[in-house]
């Protein structure tokens, strides 16, 4: 091994958004601490946050941990030193994966460490909208204590959770509501073996059967062609008039405009909607509108036990691929049989020191 492999760095850079102005984190612990087991990687923030990453910033990276910002064709046009994109979360639709695989760029996502936050904010939100919360915080506000008869809430209790895409959160959702006495939770998945569902106690059908059974119905499965506008009016109108849908995966799935005109006409007791269609949300949105639909700004989840747990996950991910180890949540294992990627990851990873 020769000096300059000995001295080798690989270079992490993370997009802008996860600091502040100042340059000052934005959030606690990024699970940056990973790196100071492999001195020669080493971390910056990119300088300038864009709502794509340029080209020119991924110039001299091995990888790039990315927040917000979209990852498209002209962003790999010339990634002869990226070795891997890592997604801080488990969503992708906004990276061109096919680009990404053609520039012979891995992808990959922090699977498995969301799972517990989501899951927890799902129970909150099914707690919050049956138990009436902010219709009750309203009324000790407004000074109408006499009114709260007419506000009467249900319990999670022999109520029936149906979960629409059954990975890793929908499993944790399942688990965590086990202690509330609820029904025999459903699930539509098409790619679940029904052997699994067996083992987990839960009862797979058809969306519409779901839709028509469920008290309480989470969207949980990942936004693609097929999901898209998955729950519309016809879906919608399945659902039992005391139902609630909670929607903590991605904006497109439900269709918002069939949303609101059920919410309006009261076919189904309210929602919980964490993602838009279109996002960031910078005006009032128009769901704003029912007092019985609770909203955030796709961070329902976010706690700084969260980030903790992503970060770590992005960061090993990193550490794994400098020391010629495969990541978890890999997007596009077709990336790995290619020869460019092979090449690039053989000349790329840090040299054994030893």
């Amino acid at each position: 091994m020769n000096e300059s492999q000995a001295s080798r760095n690989f270079r992490v850079a993370l997009t802008a958004d996860f600091y502040g102005p100042d340059g000052a984190p934005r959030y606690e612990d990024l699970g940056l601490g990973v790196f100071q087991a492999e001195g020669r990687i080493t971390h910056s923030p990119f300088a300038e946050h864009l709502p794509a990453i340029a080209p020119e910033q991924i110039q001299g990276t091995q990888g790039v941990i990315v927040l917000t910002p979209a990852v498209t064709t002209k962003t790999v046009s010339n990634a002869a030193d990226l070795l891997a994109i890592g997604r801080f979360g488990v969503g992708y639709d906004a990276v061109d994966v096919a680009a990404c695989t053609e520039a012979d760029v891995l992808v990959f996502i922090t699977a498995g460490a969301v799972d517990y936050s989501v899951a927890e904010a799902t129970i909150t939100w099914m707690l919050a909208l049956s138990h009436r919360v902010r219709a009750k915080d309203i009324l000790v506000r407004e000074g109408r204590w006499n009114d709260r008869s007419q506000f009467m809430g249900s319990e999670l209790r022999d109520r029936t959770l149906g979960v629409i895409g059954l990975g890793g959160i929908g499993k944790k959702l399942v688990e965590l509501v086990a202690s509330f006495g609820m029904a025999r939770p459903l699930a539509f998945d098409p790619f679940l073996d029904p052997a699994v569902a067996q083992r987990l106690g839960i009862e797979l059908v058809g969306l519409d059967e779901l839709l028509t059974r469920s008290d309480f119905v989470s969207v949980n499965c990942p936004l693609t062609e097929k999901t898209r506008n998955l729950i519309g009016i016809r879906e919608l109108s399945l659902m039992k008039p005391g139902a609630y849908l909670i929607n903590t995966a991605r904006g497109g799935i439900v269709d918002e405009v069939a949303l609101m005109d059920v919410l309006r006409s009261e076919k189904i007791a309210g929602a919980g909607i964490d993602v838009f269609a279109e996002e960031p949300v910078i005006r009032p949105h128009p769901l704003g509108e029912f007092d019985n639909v609770l909203l955030a700004p796709h961070c329902i989840a976010w706690t700084q036990e969260l980030f903790r747990d992503i970060g770590l996950a992005a960061c090993r991910g990193m550490l794994d691929l400098a020391q010629g180890r495969l990541p978890r949540g890999v997007v596009n294992p077709q990336v790995l049989e290619r020869p460019g990627f092979r090449s690039k990851w053989e000349r790329l990873r840090l040299p054994d020191p030893s």
